[in-house]
């Protein structure tokens, strides 16, 4: 069964810049990070921009971050084998 990784917000944030969203604004220690479609459509992902984010918290971005990108992408990311 595959691990959740350590990860700091940071790097949360890198990893959905790798697939295609931009960082949209910044307020306090959350960063909301958008991405729009060739439809227009907006994905709208928040991050907690702290240096080590608690699983739970790591679960639920990855949970959300699911109804836009395909878990085959995401897992590697987020679960170390």
């Amino acid at each position: 069964m595959p691990k959740l990784k350590r990860l700091s917000g940071q790097e949360v944030v890198k990893i959905f810049e790798a697939l295609g969203f931009l960082v949209a604004s910044q307020r306090g220690s959350h960063i909301k990070l958008r991405r729009t479609l060739s439809d227009g459509s907006r994905q709208t992902l928040t991050i907690p921009a702290h240096a080590e984010l608690d699983k739970g918290t790591l679960k639920a971005i990855y949970r959300q971050a699911l109804r836009y990108v395909s878990e085959s992408e995401l897992q590697p990311h987020f679960y170390s084998d």
